[in-house]
């Protein structure tokens, strides 16, 4: 008899999934934790052989979503595409619906892809420590655009302003297109932008980028420094993305999960796709990720509080 309950066990054990699973991307279609979710899930489902389903859930700056995965039964049929925010939505709304260290599982960090730096052609500034003093000796007359008050470009953008000690204007916009076509169109003097949103105006010369907020150089655009090679300062703010489960989830599943991520995330045909995506690969292990999520937490706290930045 308990040959017999350990083999069912098992059975049950490497069944899963036995059903679709739903992944929850808490904001609407075509951005790029959403593209990201779509490209992971189609490969999940062929390794899988059961559909892995994207719902997109907006609101509430994605907090609608966010919670209805923390609320989740813990039995790896609803995951979280999350971005950035899963680190930085608890220093700007300390009434969060939900823990972010707490109430979830992480699986893997599937992707990430610097910020960059850019500036309209006619600024007079060909790197980071001229715009740096132009900006001292000009305090408040340039601005910059980000994709919304309390995203990761603006956190970045402040970051920048605190490094610096730079009087720099910030113009928010509803997504990262329309703030960099505010500075293509010289209504804003410089943006933070996401590097898959301003790589091609990056090319053709519609901008100018000085840095990049991370510690190595893009593959996208090899020829923009990092940061800390324009001006001596490390100032990595990376948009990412990754998988994870409600807390409690079995860790057989955790794992399960995370070992045809690895996979996916190897697969030369993803590799192609992320790269003209502006992004590059990671597959963290689930320790990793949660250990990101801890540093990065503390990190963009602190940004928050000295820059004194919220959602409104």
């Amino acid at each position: 008899m308990p040959f017999v309950l350990f083999g069912s066990c098992n059975a049950f054990a490497q069944a899963y999934p036995s059903k679709p699973v739903r992944v929850i991307v808490a904001s609407g279609p075509g951005g790029q934790t959403d593209t990201t979710a779509r490209l992971v899930t189609a490969k999940l489902t062929q390794s899988f052989g059961q559909p892995f389903v994207i719902e997109n859930m907006g609101g509430a700056g994605g907090n609608v979503g966010t919670a209805a995965v923390a609320r989740a039964a813990p039995d790896g049929y609803t995951i979280l595409a999350a971005g950035s925010s899963i680190a930085t939505s608890i220093s700007l709304n300390p009434k969060l619906p939900y823990d972010p260290q707490n109430d979830f599982a992480p699986i893997s960090l599937l992707n990430s892809s610097p910020h960059m730096l850019v500036i309209h052609p006619s600024i007079p500034a060909k790197s980071v420590n001229e715009l740096v003093a132009l900006a001292k000796a000009n305090p408040g007359k340039y601005s910059y655009s980000s994709a919304g008050p309390g995203t990761p470009a603006h956190l970045a953008g402040e970051l920048f302003k605190l490094a610096f000690g730079v009087d720099i204007i910030h113009v928010p916009f509803k997504g990262g297109g329309p703030g960099i076509t505010s500075t293509i169109g010289g209504h804003t003097s410089l943006a933070v932008t996401a590097l898959p949103t301003g790589v091609t105006y990056a090319r053709d010369g519609s901008v100018r980028a000085l840095a990049m907020f991370s510690s190595k150089r893009a593959s996208a655009l090899p020829g923009v420094p990092t940061m800390a090679e324009a001006s001596g300062q490390d100032l990595p703010a990376d948009i990412v993305n990754g998988f994870l489960a409600p807390a409690k989830t079995p860790r057989t599943i955790i794992d399960s999960i995370h070992r045809e991520i690895v996979k996916v995330m190897a697969a030369p045909d993803t590799r192609e796709r992320l790269a003209t995506m502006g992004f590059d690969p990671v597959a963290s292990t689930p320790e990793e990720f949660a250990t990101w999520i801890r540093t990065e937490t503390v990190r963009w706290g602190k940004v928050v509080r000295d820059a004194k930045i919220t959602r409104d």
